[in-house]
């Protein structure tokens, strides 16, 4: 008569079986991801301030999104979003808004992915209606947006169509007067090439039409008269320096001014770039920006408990009855 088998070997045999290994290493993964620390990491990411213009020539309609007419300032956010969007995390952004004379600081550098959903949500709520001047006095806002840049450390984006408004006095700047190339970054010339009719809007911000000629000055008479003031209708050396007949233009059509903003950026150090459209900013920007090792932090608990969780439904699905694994045989 044959002895009896021991109830222990089984239990030794599931104990050294691979179901109960997997199982007993997911334990392991699981405890691990309750106490796992953060992880150290540097990163080559970017610090940026942009700076994007908000004035009433930023409404004209001179691009196109599927398929409908798009406005320079929602084509500037769109292309804006998607680049904070491709950024590599640990990269850090600011936001300002120009208008009138001067950029005015939403919000300090925050890191792209802890702070995606405040970051993209304040692009996208961007909107004309928040200027609190209605001048554009580009070159002032420009020289003023680099020493933002500056004080806060990051490198700088400025997004403008570039139309001075009202036009500057012999239509020469005002010099650059700080250190050029001390602050890295783009100009990046917003519009297209052709003159476009600039939206006009009322008290309520209703779009009522477009602005004439008469609506917009259209010559700067502040300063000396020009050198052909002599020539002009109505001159007097005393009381009418400038002529005694309203200036004439195309103030009141819009299009990038692509020389004088490449004129701009390169008396301040910067490189310059066309809006071609809504995703064409990465690779302009990532090449004018420094590339700078940030300091960041890697959480392996997602990790740990994904492996944990896989092992898991493994261990499960390896031990489903044949008959509920669905053959494979041709009918």
């Amino acid at each position: 008569m044959s002895a009896a088998p021991s109830p222990a070997l089984p239990l030794a045999r599931n104990l050294r079986g691979p179901r109960f290994l997997a199982l007993a290493l997911a334990l392991a993964l699981t405890l691990a991801a309750l106490v796992a620390p953060a992880l150290p990491v540097t990163r080559t990411g970017a610090e940026i301030l942009m700076v994007v213009d908000i004035t009433g020539s930023m409404n004209v309609r001179d691009y196109t999104q599927d398929g409908r007419p798009a406005s320079r300032l929602d084509t500037a956010k769109a292309a804006l979003r998607r680049l904070v969007a491709d950024l590599p995390c640990g990269s850090r952004v600011a936001l300002a808004l120009f208008t009138e004379r001067r950029p005015f600081l939403l919000f300090a550098p925050i890191e792209v992915c802890a702070d995606f959903a405040p970051l993209d949500g304040a692009l996208a709520a961007l909107d004309w209606r928040m200027a609190w001047e209605g001048d554009s006095r580009i070159a002032a806002g420009l020289h003023r947006a680099v020493a933002m840049a500056a004080d806060l450390g990051t490198d700088l984006v400025f997004v403008t169509d570039g139309q001075e408004t009202p036009p500057l006095p012999g239509g020469e700047p005002p010099p650059f007067d700080g250190r050029p190339g001390a602050v890295r970054g783009l100009v990046v010339g917003a519009g297209g090439y052709a003159l476009s009719p600039i939206p006009r809007y009322d008290e309520l911000g209703r779009e009522k039409g477009f602005y004439g000629e008469a609506d917009v000055t259209q010559e700067n008479r502040f300063g000396p008269p020009p050198a052909d003031a002599e020539s002009r209708e109505g001159f007097n050396p005393r009381n009418a320096p400038f002529g005694s007949v309203a200036a004439r233009g195309t103030e009141h059509l819009s299009s990038v001014r692509e020389p004088y903003l490449k004129r701009l950026a390169a008396e301040a150090g910067l490189a310059y770039a066309h809006l071609d459209g809504p995703g064409g900013l990465d690779a302009p920007v990532l090449g004018a920006v420094a590339p700078r090792a940030l300091r960041g932090s890697l959480d392996p608990r997602p990790i740990l408990g994904a492996l944990a969780l896989a092992l898991v439904l493994a261990t499960l699905c390896a031990g489903l009855p044949r008959s509920l694994i669905p053959s494979a045989r041709p009918r």
